[in-house]
């Protein structure tokens, strides 16, 4: 059965210097996302690309994204095959190319939690799973670039 979902959110660039985009140095990258509810998120560019490094850019929100996914999708297959998952971290990177006509693209993102379990024996299975909670992660299923995982897993 297919259910579709809908999510709504709302930006403000609040980076205009008071010329707007008079020049490509005359603006600012900050904006506002915002959900009704929610905590609002500070975003600009990266800083080679002329942002403020203390924003979240878009290409950390999108790691961010696969690497949140990527745990929901791993607590809900633990639980489900029996496993009491006690901490979960993850150190991720993702390489971007920058292209030469100004774009660019996600080449590749490795995920590497490391989740800590409490039963010796289900290290072979939690290990597995991580193959499973990439399967069921609704942004890992919708980037179009490798999404790898290097999982260690620890007993309590």
């Amino acid at each position: 059965m297919k259910i579709d979902h809908e999510y709504a959110l709302s930006l403000e660039w609040t980076g205009n210097r008071g010329v707007g985009t008079a020049d490509y140095r005359s603006y600012g990258r900050d904006h506002v996302v915002s959900a009704p509810g929610k905590h609002a998120i500070e975003g600009s560019a990266d800083r080679v690309f002329r942002g403020d490094t203390d924003r979240w850019n878009p290409e950390e929100l999108l790691l961010a994204a696969l690497t949140q996914c990527h745990l929901l999708s791993y607590l809900h297959v633990a639980a489900v095959n029996g496993i009491v998952v006690v901490a979960y971290t993850d150190d991720s990177v993702g390489t971007m190319v920058q292209t030469g006509d100004g774009g660019g693209r996600f080449t590749r993102a490795v995920l590497r939690p490391t989740v800590t379990i409490t039963d010796e024996g289900q290290r072979d299975l939690a290990l597995a799973l991580h193959a499973r909670a990439n399967e069921l992660c609704f942004i890992a299923s919708s980037v179009n670039f490798p999404v790898d995982h290097e999982p260690t897993i620890l007993v309590a």
